[in-house]
């Protein structure tokens, strides 16, 4: 036995202003209009992006395999909505979940140009990352960001993420290789 492992089921939460689920197969026009609308403005922040990223065909075959982890319990990939899912203004995903020993993850996110300095963020990951500690049974959650982005850090302090570390060249964003503070969340240890 490798540890215990929750059956994946789809979740669904809601916050004060957000309608917050992991993402299934029929999501695709909401995320390619969401990464269209924020191509620009999440350029500094990510990957360069081959085309299909920001057109329909491309999520339809991405939303597959994401959904297939997700049912596998290896990531899940949350949507941050209106009320009325009619738009999407964020996401979060928690990728490379290791159960066994390590019971740990890596958490990436981004919000929307229109919807920056709301605190939306904050509110989403603050309903997410309990939900997810508990049905996951994660001892470790792992977020790291540019020392430049200075919002992204202060989010991550807010939610009482420690920094760990500091790596040399760690990831590949808008085609350079960039530094990153390594932080993480540490679940209480009832041993």
């Amino acid at each position: 036995m490798f540890g215990y492992r929750s059956p994946s089921p789809r979740i669904s939460l809601t916050s004060e202003r957000m309608r917050i689920r992991t993402v299934g197969e029929r999501d695709s026009w909401l995320l390619t209009d969401y990464y269209q609308e924020n191509r620009d403005f999440l350029i500094p922040w990510e990957p360069l992006r081959d085309e299909s990223y920001f057109h329909h065909h491309g999520w339809e075959a991405r939303l597959s395999l994401m959904c297939l982890q997700q049912k596998q319990g290896e990531a899940f990939y949350f949507l941050m909505m209106d009320k009325d899912e009619r738009q999407v203004w964020g996401v979060a995903n928690f990728t490379q979940l290791i159960h066994g020993c390590f019971q740990a993850c890596y958490l990436g996110y981004s919000l929307a140009a229109t919807q920056q300095g709301k605190g939306l963020m904050f509110e989403g990951l603050s309903t997410m990352i309990p939900a997810l500690q508990k049905q996951q049974h994660l001892h470790r959650i792992m977020a790291n960001y540019m020392p430049h982005n200075h919002r992204s850090g202060a989010l991550l302090q807010r939610l009482g993420f420690e920094k760990e570390g500091y790596a040399k060249d760690y990831l590949k964003i808008n085609g350079r290789w960039e530094d990153h503070v390594l932080t993480a969340l540490i679940t209480a240890s009832k041993n």
